[in-house]
């Protein structure tokens, strides 16, 4: 099956699976997606992403994380679409809630959260929003 958007469709089974109290959730496999779960795993938004199965099938499953029986991640929403890519500098990339969440960035040195791509001084295409 195809999609149009991986990235969105990776975010909506995050929160579909914490809005129906799931422990985790599986998703067709790719290294941006797995990336991607790698940093939400080093900010503390999931628990865990592993992958299995053979090259053609293989699935990334993400463990979520919930504390006092309610989702850790409170909102999250994508920022850019593959119709309408938003770069940003390094000086326009966006605060979330004034650092109390942070942007996915997709940069040229990897995927990456805000905090990091403002230390390195690089910029790049915000995926998406979490807090």
């Amino acid at each position: 099956m195809s999609f149009s958007d991986p990235i969105a469709d990776m975010l909506t089974r995050i929160r579909n699976g914490q809005k129906a109290k799931m422990v985790k959730v599986s998703m067709p496999y790719s290294v941006v997606k797995h990336a991607i779960a790698n940093v939400l795993i080093q900010e503390g938004f999931v628990s865990s992403a592993t992958s299995d199965g053979e090259v053609a099938k293989k699935t990334l499953t993400i463990g979520l994380k919930y504390f006092e029986g309610s989702p850790v991640i409170d909102q999250i929403r994508r920022f850019s679409s593959p119709g309408l890519r938003k770069y940003k500098s390094t000086k326009n990339i966006p605060k979330v809630l004034g650092g109390l969440g942070c942007a996915i960035l997709s940069t040229s040195s990897g995927v990456m959260t805000d905090k990091e791509a403002r230390i390195k001084g690089i910029g790049g295409e915000v995926l998406f929003i979490i807090s």
